[in-house]
């Protein structure tokens, strides 16, 4: 009975297969290969601070942990979301006590990002005296989120995905050390892979579930039917508040500017799948409608609003097929940001520009007292006037000049609009001969 109680768990697949050298690790061939950034500093033999940018599960951590192996430092490990000021201060006195044995430390913060600004300043003094290499991994763009001075004291590197091929290299030494009972239908490996999303770690837990399963169905040749039967299969990485939706966002902004309606579709699509609220998704529909289309196409803006309604009356799933509707119009109406362009420059002169007063003839007179200060005086009634416009009059204040921040493009209803703008301006011309030589 007693050897029972002293039977060991196995280890994790994700620990079992955790590389043991830098040789070891899969991925980041930009980074580890021959010749390139980290296979130097690796081969130098001096560790530098650095932040380990990327998203999960592509080896920030194991990378960190080899880092100390391979310069022979200790290495603590901090979590920013579990610890604060006194963790930090408990680490140096650590390290101060590893450093009178002769060896130097690495001191390991996961998720960087959720320390404040103090708890970053706190690890200031022991970053630049020497006492600790810093490795901050981060899934958050450093820029924003490590205060520049710590920012400036380490070489920030970016971690990428795994690429399909090289989830199927992890796969391989999977089979060579752990699943040597299994066998993989190509599709069943497609499925696998894309779920996982060039996730390492969320790809090694599905191929856990998909052993732990298969024994227990006693199943040795898996299949997409077996997979998709006995996985739950999470969708793609998505992270609401990172970079990742940022980029998202941007992607499907640009796609619908470029007039590409496929790929505004597919991060429509990518966004909708991933967890991204539609409510805010058809929010920045219309918006892309006013600044891209604007009066080139007023039906956008009109389809984007009703697309918006659509979703609020429907909801999700049905209602998203509104939105899908509206990406395809919005990228394949004419564009224009003349109106998107108009008023900001507008706004840019008024900020900056003195308080001017409203000329006299356009100004209300209610009363009598108006009237006699000639409040109103010579304005000129648009519709008693031929075409209905008054040639020559003008509506800014005295002394200022037109500004021109109106220019439409020569497309969809902007080019009639230019047409007329055009017209406009030679009746004021013909009504102000004397000016041209003035």
């Amino acid at each position: 009975m007693d050897d029972l109680f002293k039977t060991e768990p196995s280890p994790p697949l994700a620990e079992a297969l955790r590389p043991r050298t830098i040789g070891e690790v899969i991925g980041q061939s930009h980074l580890l290969g021959e010749g390139k950034p980290l296979n130097l500093v690796f081969k130098s033999g001096k560790p530098h601070s650095m932040i380990l940018w990327g998203p999960p599960g592509v080896g920030k951590t194991t990378l960190a942990r080899l880092t100390a192996y391979a310069f022979d430092c200790e290495f603590i490990a901090l979590s920013a979301v579990l610890s604060g000021v006194k963790d930090i201060r408990a680490a140096v006195e650590q390290a101060e006590h590893y450093l009178q044995q002769g060896k130097h430390t690495i001191l390991f913060i996961d998720e960087i990002h959720r320390f404040n600004k103090s708890q970053q300043d706190a690890l200031l003094p022991f970053v630049e005296s020497g006492l600790v290499t810093l490795i901050g991994a981060t899934t958050e763009n450093p820029s924003f989120e490590v205060n520049s001075a710590l920012l400036s004291r380490s070489q920030v590197y970016v971690l990428k995905a795994l690429s399909d091929d090289e989830m199927r290299q992890l796969l391989k030494r999977a089979q060579e050390r752990v699943l040597q009972h299994l066998s993989f239908d190509e599709v069943a490996v497609d499925t696998l892979v894309g779920y996982a999303d060039g996730d390492a770690r969320r790809f090694l837990n599905l191929l856990e579930q998909t052993k732990t399963s298969a024994d227990t169905a006693g199943v040795i040749r898996i299949t997409r039917e077996f997979v998709e039967n006995a996985l739950t299969l999470n969708a793609r990485r998505f992270d609401k508040g990172g970079d990742n939706f940022y980029d998202q966002i941007s992607a499907l902004h640009k796609s619908v500017r470029g007039s590409h309606p496929d790929a505004a579709l597919y991060w429509l699509c990518r966004m909708l799948d991933g967890g991204a609220d539609p409510k805010y998704l058809s929010r920045r529909i219309v918006r892309m409608a006013w600044e891209d289309i604007g009066i080139a196409d007023p039906r956008a803006i009109q389809l984007a609003n009703d697309a918006a309604t659509t979703f609020e009356r429907l909801g999700s799933p049905e209602g998203e097929l509104a939105l899908g509707q509206a990406v395809i119009y919005l990228a394949m109406a004419a564009k224009s940001n003349a109106g998107y362009n108009a008023f900001n420059a507008a706004m840019a002169f008024v900020r900056k520009d003195k308080s001017r007063e409203v000329p006299v003839h356009l100004r209300n007179a209610p009363t009598k007292l108006m009237k006699e200060l000639g409040y109103g005086h010579e304005y000129r009634y648009a519709h008693d006037e031929p075409h209905a416009y008054a040639a020559g009059e003008t509506y800014l204040p005295d002394g200022m000049p037109e500004p021109g921040w109106y220019a439409p493009v020569p497309r969809g209803l902007e080019a009639k609009i230019g047409e007329k703008l055009a017209w406009l301006r030679s009746l004021d011309d013909a009504a102000r001969p004397d000016e041209e030589g003035a």
